[in-house]
């Protein structure tokens, strides 16, 4: 009897899910088997690294909470120390990034990024105990130390579990862990604060302590449940909640095998060679990527310490205030998951980038101009849209980061590289919004505009060097390298 037709839909090597059917002797699978298989990861890995995602961005995003609840009156500091504090954290996430993410090719996922979370979780539950100014900047200094790594871990392990193809869109999805914490968070503030006053307890304190034991609860279920690699799937602690045959094992290696030879083993008990480190440091054709994350992204850190307490000084309570702030970062899922399928169907991954920074700018342009004319929900709404653009580009910048790195240490320290320049540009971007520039910061929004507009002219100059350096090797210019590699073709 004739199979269904998806039973003889099997994969050739070297060919996509869409390249049609070929032998099954070839491969010894089927698509329907490798969806199976696939389905598995995504519903045990990506689920799991969105939820520590999403502990990660609630333990450093509340503080903009807290200050609707009094938090700087309370502690006696003031606006300049609340921006140094969060500086020192996003130092102290940049100093330890590329070593956490050496420490994660060294000990495996399961360990490290579970021992991360319930680090990070002890310290933001430890906050309650902040009285002063120096206990406000230690405690973001250890904050920034324990999540230094997550985010390239946490997509370093996706692309050790997914091909290329699918990569872009996982991304996205586990990045909806950062960008939907700044959605619920105002939320579970307009609750927790309302703690206010019980067991003697302020209410910032109670929204510190619950999110941090939170987070601490979400670390023992990474403990548990956290699969390894394709080679090694089973969690540390447990079976696992879902279980991965012989036969999903094989396909998951072998597929990936076929989509990048060097994706293998995963990202377990993997060395790097400082030599492949300082190599992938000094690839200056992949510069550009960086400086335009660090300008884009050094606009979103204003936005997310002080929207709330702009829409209180727009005359909305502290509960409202909170619960008007998530409006726009909810509305931010919805276009990261466009612009990743609009980057995932086209392939045009650069121009994709652009075009999310393009609406960006323009929404930027529009709210600082229109600002100081409109009336209360008028303003609402302009940064609300501002809230809903600020972010559309980052998950498939990363993606186009991804494609176009070789081995799997190359592509992990480019990420940790990635990061530490989007989280360098969030260290400077504390300072764009100043109390003299209160309430509206018009000044802030310049420079916002003026940081954009470069890091979209950096990222026209990333697609110009991918061209251009295609075409030579189409030209024959570009030879063989000294250790017998091809010339490269980049995704432009």
């Amino acid at each position: 009897m004739a199979q269904p037709s998806v039973e003889k839909k099997v994969h050739k090597a070297g060919k996509d899910v869409d390249s049609g059917a070929s032998s099954s002797v070839e491969e010894g699978w089927t698509e329907l088997d490798e969806a199976k298989a696939r389905r598995k990861v995504d519903f045990s890995v990506l689920p799991l690294l969105f939820l520590g995602l999403l502990v990660f961005q609630l333990d450093r995003m509340n503080i903009a909470s807290a200050l609707t609840g009094g938090f700087a009156e309370d502690i006696g500091v003031s606006l300049d120390t609340i921006n140094a504090g969060n500086q020192m954290m996003f130092a102290g996430i940049v100093l330890l990034e590329i070593p956490s993410n050496l420490a994660l090719q060294k000990l495996g996922p399961r360990k490290w990024i579970a021992g991360q979370v319930l680090a990070f979780g002890t310290v933001a539950s430890l906050q309650i105990f902040i009285h002063n100014k120096a206990g406000f900047l230690v405690s973001r200094l250890i904050l920034g130390f324990c999540e230094s790594g997550y985010i390239p871990g946490a997509i370093y392990t996706l692309s050790t579990w997914y091909a290329k193809r699918e990569l872009a869109k996982r991304v996205a999805i586990l990045f909806f862990g950062m960008f939907g914490a700044n959605a619920i968070s105002p939320l579970l503030a307009t609750g927790i604060l309302k703690l206010d006053g019980v067991r003697g307890l302020h209410g910032w304190q109670w929204l510190f302590l619950l999110e941090g034991l939170f987070t601490i609860a979400v670390s023992f279920i990474l403990i548990f449940f956290l699969p390894g690699s394709p080679d090694m799937p089973r969690p540390l602690l447990s079976p696992g909640l879902i279980k991965f045959s012989t036969n999903d094992r094989d396909i998951l290696e072998k597929r990936l095998e076929r989509d990048d030879k060097e994706k293998r083993g995963g990202a377990q008990g993997m060395e790097i060679p400082l030599q492949l480190v300082w190599k992938t440091i000094t690839h200056y054709k992949r510069w550009p990527h960086f400086i335009s994350t660090f300008c884009l992204f050094s606009t979103w850190s204003s936005l997310t310490t002080y929207t709330p307490s702009i829409f209180k000084s727009l005359g909305w309570d502290t509960i409202a205030a909170n619960a008007l702030a998530a409006v726009g970062a909810s509305l931010s899922l919805a276009f990261v998951f466009i612009f990743a399928y609009i980057s995932d169907k086209t392939n045009r991954r650069g121009g994709t980038v652009i075009l999310a920074q393009v609406c960006f700018l323009v929404t930027l342009i529009v709210a600082r101009e229109v600002h100081p004319h409109v009336g209360q929900w008028s303003r609402w709404g302009l940064w609300t849209a501002v809230n809903a653009l600020a972010v559309g580009y980052h998950p498939v910048h990363n993606t186009w980061v991804q494609l176009n790195c070789r081995s799997p240490g190359e592509r992990s320290i480019s990420i940790a590289m990635w990061v530490m320049s989007a989280i360098s540009g969030l260290m400077v971007g504390t300072q764009y919004y100043q109390a003299k520039d209160r309430p509206f910061y018009s000044n802030g929004l310049r420079i916002q505009i003026i940081m954009v507009s470069i890091g979209i002219c950096f990222a026209i100059l990333q697609v110009g060097i991918y061209k251009v350096h295609n075409r030579r090797v189409v030209e024959g210019r570009h030879k063989v390298g000294e250790d017998g590699q091809e010339p490269q073709i980049y995704v432009p």
